[in-house]
């Protein structure tokens, strides 16, 4: 009787946080309240929660149970529909282990259940799932932002652990007292800039080390004590190094009174106009030596200069295209859904900045003109990097412009004004902005 009263508590808990669907697909007899009813009994993750990009009513969340992966497969196949969203799995105890995104959501879980599938990743995702759940988004943008929100707020840990290690994110961090380059899973605050995610950890960490050579910056532990020349002492000590880059000429020395405390500043911020994407020094200085080390028949240095430089061209190629996000991606992004919940999105600097929902008129307009003008307010001052709300969105509006370049058509400044009788420039459910 306690089992049976929990089970219906929780479902009409979840069903007042505009959770649907549940209850049909348990409800059918025993076997499928068995499953549900042993996941709901430990606190699960029914639902995503809040979603700060959502300027409508929030989105309903369908959640299916089974005891196998055919049960799965079937309720699937029952209710799930082809349209954007995202979806989580959860294992027997309710928790969230992996969070996707799709265009379509029906095809993107089914296939997941392919007979292809059964030795990757997907197969082993699935015979660790009792449940799956899905939220629809009005489209494929809306998901991928909402996607990159779970994973941040939840690391469910098939999106962490069950990615090789090759393929994990990190992040290129310039920080710590004296500043210098180094990898981080999670940013530290305080850095003098951050810039990521990027991929590939061994080489990453290559062209960290490579950094800090070609910028003169350390790269010691923080137990290590610094002492910079312009510094007073009692007594006349000799400060001795803690490595040997500063007799190889790959560091300033700020350890052994190598450097001034402005001279090392002087080198920070050379490279922090690399992570600005202005400065190519480190690429130009790893070729030089690569050339060096061939004409001079010193193959294996060669071969480390020239690992190196493909690292580096990875790091620059990414950095380039973040700061050209920044330069020039400020405007309105309006995005039409396919269930008329149209979005207008400010990015500002290449970060999204604020949302809300499409005006489908002028009377809708007119209503929003203070946001609008708040907005116009807030774009005439340039963003300084990585210091606005949202700055870990920086990539992903880049790499979605990037591949989507069509998609700049129906983006216009804040000062552009609405008129609905004039010729439109998108037309799309819930988008039916017009522009002079």
């Amino acid at each position: 009787m306690g089992r049976e009263f929990w089970l219906t508590a929780a479902l009409e808990a979840l069903a007042e946080h505009a959770i649907v669907g549940l209850h049909d697909h348990v409800g059918d007899g025993f076997q499928g309240r068995d499953i549900m009813d042993e996941i709901l009994r430990d606190e699960p993750v029914i639902g995503f929660g809040a979603d700060p990009f959502n300027p409508h009513k929030p989105r309903p969340v369908e959640v299916v149970g089974g005891k196998s992966a055919d049960e799965l497969r079937k309720r699937v196949m029952q209710s799930c529909p082809r349209v954007p969203g995202v979806y989580g799995m959860l294992d027997r105890k309710g928790c969230l282990i992996y969070v996707g995104k799709s265009k379509s959501l029906r095809s993107r879980l089914l296939s997941y259940f392919a007979a292809s599938n059964a030795r990757e990743k997907g197969g082993r995702i699935i015979e660790n799932a009792r449940a799956i759940q899905w939220e629809t988004q009005p489209s494929e943008f809306a998901a991928l932002v909402r996607e990159q929100h779970l994973i941040r707020r939840f690391s469910p840990r098939w999106n962490v652990q069950g990615v090789p290690q090759r393929q994990r994110p990190v992040y290129l961090c310039l920080g710590k007292s004296p500043a210098f380059f180094f990898l981080a899973a999670v940013p530290p605050p305080n850095c003098i800039g951050v810039e990521g995610p990027f991929y590939g950890a061994a080489r990453m960490r290559s062209a960290v080390d490579c950094l800090n050579k070609v910028f003169l910056l350390r790269d010691c532990s923080e137990k290590q004590l610094f002492h910079f020349a312009e510094q007073l002492q009692l007594f006349d000590l000799e400060h001795r190094p803690g490595c040997l880059r500063l007799e190889v000429g790959t560091c300033v020395g700020p350890c052994a009174a190598g450097c001034t405390r402005s001279e090392y500043d002087q080198q920070v911020n050379a490279a922090e106009s690399f992570l600005d994407g202005f400065n190519h020094e480190p690429l130009a200085a790893m070729r030089e030596q690569m050339r060096n080390a061939t004409a001079n028949r010193q193959y294996e240095l060669a071969g480390r200069a020239h690992e190196a430089i493909k690292s580096l061209e990875y790091i620059d190629r990414k950095l380039v295209m973040l700061s050209r996000a920044r330069r020039r991606y400020t405007f309105i992004y309006a995005v039409p859904g396919y269930d008329g919940c149209g979005s207008w999105y400010l990015i500002h600097c290449g970060e999204l900045a604020d949302v809300v929902a499409a005006p489908r008129d002028q009377r809708e307009y007119d209503l929003l003109h203070e946001k609008i003008g708040h907005w116009s307010a807030v774009t005439s001052e340039r963003l300084p990097r990585g210091h606005g709300q949202y700055p870990h969105t920086l990539q992903l509006v880049a790499s979605w412009f990037r591949k989507h370049r069509d998609e700049l058509d129906a983006t216009f400044p804040t000062s552009q004004n609405f008129q609905p009788n004039r010729p439109r420039k998108r037309v799309g459910p819930g988008v039916t902005h017009t522009l002079q």
